[in-house]
């Protein structure tokens, strides 16, 4: 049997050849004497006049047999007593019936090779060898014959659908790259034991269909996503009788089968004319275009390809068999790689998922060892392999280990340039509050200058850290000029930010400087007298005619200090004019909304009610040598309280509108804080309050926003003054009528009279005299230490207290008394009083629900 016939030696004669060659054994391992077989069997000078037919199939199917029918070869069979592995390995007969003549000429040098059969329980799970050969064969022969069962048809194990699917999908990976330029293949499916139940196109169909379903579902490479398996193989049907019941017809079919390998031509104008299972199966485009000499030698390096290889590329041996081996290689040499980089891109990785970028130490000098490492042994091992495909290896290899060791410095360098700008961010904050804690005086600029120089070393040294020689990403000029551009940025954000603040420590000053000043002048309005010597009528005193020139010149005065300690301050910042212009503008603006905010709360109805009848009052109480009034009913009060309250009462039109005494108009307000400078932002302008007469878009205009007291609120004060005048003039007119007020002498007289008796009892009993100067003396020191009041209270808690213990012991009376729980009872039958309502104040509340019940049980 074929298992049994090893390769033969050099001196190899016809009869070590009965049973033809054994071209790769069980061991995979191939014949070195295939030529001598063909040069014992005229093949090798065929050239191109020759062709190669494989079968393969499940094994025990009867390939074996089936060959020895249609080709007088002499391959061992299995014996129908046992079932057991017949051929093994791969083995290859000539065609012993080509001489054969009439309608039973077959081809000349047809070569045919027997392939182990599949599934078999030998290998077990091992489909490394029947993927293998199926490969070998599809690569080789012209026609590949599928030796299959009827009963298999439909099944995917059984027909070697899922040995037809791998080969289809490598075949097509590595080899089937111009369907113009690679030739085509026969598959040709033997259906065995027919019953002739089935017919045959129903039969192909299935085949046909599930063909194309595995073709469907393979992973094509690109540009051939949309190829049709039509594309590369054409497909031959024939049905044979069964063996063992029709013995005679199938040896017929298998003759006249025999006769269909012969040479032919495909007439696409008969097509579909023909009896498609008399024509001719052996086609040019089925041919390898390898000659006999070569064919060894090819098949050889085939299959060397194959058994060394998970890959395969079989047109071009050598370029493929170097692309696959440059693979494997890569593959290897990136292991050392992966366990140096991978740990780094899983600790940046983290880092930027955690929202926290830190720089990696030493990272240069790994990223550099390693790729040093990679590609040193890369081209150890890869350069002996073809030169072509070794130096585009090599590039692919170096692009992508430059793409992540890229990303890994880019990585890099995001973290130096973000915790560059965090650190020096946080660095310029820290001296700034170093300085305002020392004296309150430092450099800005110095600061930033100095802190930036330190933040490009430092980035500069960390970029130095990882740069990878040699590689053309390793560059850092663009990085670092970013970097520089946006510690720039970052310096012009926090000089911004502290002439924001220095504005608004400007801004606090003002404000403070304001509330004191302005309220000054607010307040002189409630001493409008006050031994000040100013009549009440006639000429108002300066503290009321010029309040406003007075409060406008302290404002301005005030503002334009502040201006020039804001200037003098921002120098030092290596503030631009136009910042300077900007902070100033601001500042003018702020002030103003300081004063008006003061005003403001001076002019609130509370306040301004108070200081005009502080006003009224020193005009009406005090003399005109300031000395208060004593009144008398001869005293001119009406006269007085009149001139005092028309007096006063012109301070509320003079209050009313913000205007200078020498020009009766508005201050300059507008022309006083000036147009916006050019450089003013969106930024700078929305924490600012609109100013009438100077944001004309406002729609309010100067005389609006000068106005304190709108005309409602102005009449509704003078009314409300009014009466709180009239309340002091009543006061007045009082006292002086109290001062008048006596006893009549009579009455002491009558008083004595009347109480003649019980004075004179009082004081004859000792007990009553004593008792009237204690209770006396007790009352005067009452009086004197205030104890009346805490003397009131604690006599009310006392009693309050008292009659809660009368309240407790009556309940516990009632609760233990059976005369008072049967009262109790009575009472609750009527309506009234009952234990279960009466609470430990002594009153009684409402009967609790159902529901009220339970939650209490609860």
């Amino acid at each position: 049997m074929n298992g049994h016939f090893a390769g033969v030696g050099e001196q190899a004669t016809p009869a070590d050849f009965e049973h033809g060659v054994q071209i790769v054994d069980q061991d995979k391992i191939f014949n070195e004497n295939l030529p001598a077989y063909l040069q014992l069997e005229g093949v090798i000078r065929a050239g191109f006049n020759y062709h190669l037919i494989s079968v393969f199939g499940s094994q025990s199917t009867g390939k074996s047999t089936l060959l020895n029918y249609l080709f007088g070869t002499h391959f061992g069979v299995m014996s129908e007593q046992e079932r057991r592995q017949t051929t093994k390995g791969i083995w290859m007969s000539k065609n012993k019936k080509e001489h054969a003549q009439g309608s039973q000429k077959m081809a000349e040098n047809i070569l045919v090779m027997d392939v182990e059969g599949t599934d078999g329980r030998e290998r077990g799970e091992d489909q490394d060898f029947e993927r293998k050969s199926a490969l070998f064969a599809l690569a080789t022969s012209e026609v590949l014959i599928v030796n299959i069962w009827e009963h298999q048809v439909g099944l995917y194990q059984g027909a070697n659908m899922g040995l037809l699917k791998t080969v289809f999908e490598v075949n097509l990976q590595l080899f089937l790259k111009d369907t113009k330029s690679v030739p085509r293949s026969l598959l040709f499916f033997v259906i065995r034991d027919s019953l002739g139940t089935t017919p045959l196109a129903n039969l192909r169909q299935t085949l046909i269909q599930d063909l194309e379903r595995i073709w469907t579902g393979l992973s094509k490479p690109q540009g051939l996503e949309k190829s049709r398996i039509q594309d590369y193989f054409d497909f031959a049907f024939v049905a044979l009788p069964h063996k063992i019941l029709q013995p005679e017809k199938f040896e017929q079919e298998v003759q006249k089968l025999g006769t269909r390998f012969r040479e032919g031509y495909k007439d696409p104008k008969r097509a579909g004319l023909m009896d498609e299972q008399s024509e001719p199966l052996l086609l040019p485009e089925y041919h390898r275009r390898i000659p006999a000499d070569g064919f060894p030698m090819y098949a050889k390096g085939v299959w060397e390809q194959i058994d060394s290889n998970k890959d395969l590329d079989l047109p071009t041996q050598q370029e493929l068999l170097a692309q696959f081996r440059c693979d494997e290689i890569m593959k290897e040499v990136l292991v050392p790689f992966d366990a140096v980089i991978v740990p780094l891109e899983e600790q940046q990785a983290q880092g930027v998922a955690a929202g926290k970028l830190t720089t990696l130490p030493k990272l240069g000098k790994m990223m550099a060892g390693a790729r040093q490492v990679l590609i040193a042994s890369f081209v150890e091992a890869a350069s002996r392999y073809h030169k072509g495909v070794y130096k585009r290896k090599q590039t692919e290899l170096e692009d992508k280990v430059d793409g992540r060791l890229k990303a890994l410095f880019q990585g890099q360098m995001t973290a130096a340039h973000k915790s560059g700008i965090n650190d020096f961010s946080e660095a310029v904050t820290g001296a700034v509050k170093a300085g305002q804690k020392k004296a309150g005086s430092y450099d800005f600029h110095k600061i930033v200058q100095s802190e930036k120089e330190k933040a490009l070393k430092r980035f500069d040294s960390e970029a130095q850290a990882s740069v990878v020689s040699g590689a053309p990403w390793s560059d850092y000029k663009q990085q670092l000029n970013l970097y520089r551009k946006e510690l720039d940025e970052v310096s012009g954000r926090l000089r911004k930010e502290e002439m924001r603040r220095l504005a608004t420590r400007s801004e606090r000053w003002v404000r403070a400087k304001l509330d004191e000043s302005v309220g000054l002048e607010f307040n002189k309005l409630g001493s409008g007298r006050a031994g000040s010597g100013a009549p009440a009528e006639g000429q108002k005193p300066a503290t009321e005619r010029d309040l406003w020139d007075r409060i406008w010149n302290v404002f301005t005065d005030t503002v334009s200090h502040a201006e020039s300690r804001f200037t003098d301050r921002a120098r030092s910042f290596d503030a631009s004019p136009d910042e300077v212009e900007v902070g100033l503008w601001r500042l003018r603006r702020k002030s103003w909304g300081a004063l008006r905010g003061k005003i403001d709360e001076e002019m609130m109805e509370g306040n301004l009610l108070l200081k005009l009848r502080e006003n009224f009052e020193d005009k009406f109480r005090y003399d005109d040598e300031g000395v208060p009034r004593i009144w008398r009913p001869t005293d001119d009060i009406e006269g007085l309280y009149t001139r005092a309250r028309e007096s006063t009462l012109e301070l509320i039109p003079l209050l009313a509108r913000f205007r200078l005494s020498q020009t009766s108009s508005p201050p300059p307000l507008d022309a006083w804080i000036g147009e916006p400078p050019s450089d003013v932002t969106a930024a700078d302008e929305e924490d600012l309050q609109p100013i009438g007469g100077v944001d004309e878009e406002e729609g309010k205009t100067l005389e609006d926003e000068m106005t304190i007291l709108s005309d409602g609120k102005a009449q509704d004060l003078s009314t409300r003054f009014k009466k709180t005048a009239d309340g002091v003039y009543v006061e007045a007119k009082r006292s002086a009528i109290g001062g008048m007020t006596q006893i009549p002498l009579y009455f002491y007289g009558l008083l004595l009279a009347l109480g003649w008796n019980e004075i004179v009892a009082v004081l004859r009993n000792p007990v009553y005299f004593i008792f009237l100067i204690l209770l006396g003396a007790g009352a005067y020191i009452t009086y004197t230490l205030n104890l009346w009041g805490p003397m009131l209270r604690m006599t009310n808690a006392a009693s309050t207290q008292g009659l809660e213990i009368f309240k407790e012991k009556l309940r516990d009376f009632l609760e233990s008394s059976e005369t008072g729980r049967q009262a109790i009872g009575m009472s609750a039958k009527h309506g009234g009083i009952s234990m279960d309502t009466l609470q430990p104040n002594g009153t009684t509340r409402a009967k609790a629900t159902p529901k009220e019940e339970e939650i209490e049980e609860i």
